[in-house]
């Protein structure tokens, strides 16, 4: 059951959490912390979370917004360096627990991750550019003309100017 208030939040308790979830912090700053999993099948698997609470990707704002970008690039660098990974892949799923938080997964051939998100069985579809791409027999692309309109109104809304949080 996901907790109804900040104080029910088991990120926001920081390092008295950290038990519960069977993870060690490894970096913090004022805003942010690095924590890694001491239960996984993929070494270096990392949650980048910020102290204040913030439920979902949605809500950020304030410093956390303007510093994210600089904080992810040095901890997924030191994530990669550290584990020898070939790269880091970084999800937000936004479910679960309704405190931000990003999962660092370092990548090398052959582990336990896939390049995969999609569900069902996949065919891989060589592009004339050399990229790959990945599409599930289950649930056919969507029309062209759709997903261009969607792409419009994506468009429309993003070029509105933000609305200031109070």
């Amino acid at each position: 059951m996901a907790p109804r208030t900040q104080r029910d939040c088991v990120i926001c308790r920081g390092r008295e959490g950290d038990g519960d979830l069977h993870r060690v912090e490894v970096w913090e700053d004022p805003l942010w912390r690095l924590t890694t999993s001491l239960e996984s099948e993929v070494p270096g698997f990392s949650y980048l979370e910020p102290k204040r609470h913030i439920p979902h990707i949605t809500d950020l704002d304030g410093r956390e917004a303007t510093t994210l970008g600089t904080v992810l690039g040095r901890v997924a660098g030191g994530l990669r360096e550290a584990t020898k990974a070939d790269l880091v892949y970084l999800y937000v799923f936004g479910g679960g627990i309704p405190h931000l938080h990003i999962h660092l997964a370092p990548h090398r051939e052959g582990d336990a991750l896939n390049a995969q998100m999609i569900r069902g069985v996949v065919v891989e579809e060589k592009l004339p550019s050399g990229a790959t791409r990945i599409v599930s027999k289950e649930f056919p692309p969507l029309g062209e003309r759709d997903l261009g309109d969607l792409a419009d109104r994506i468009r429309a809304r993003l070029s509105r100017k933000p609305r200031v949080r109070r």
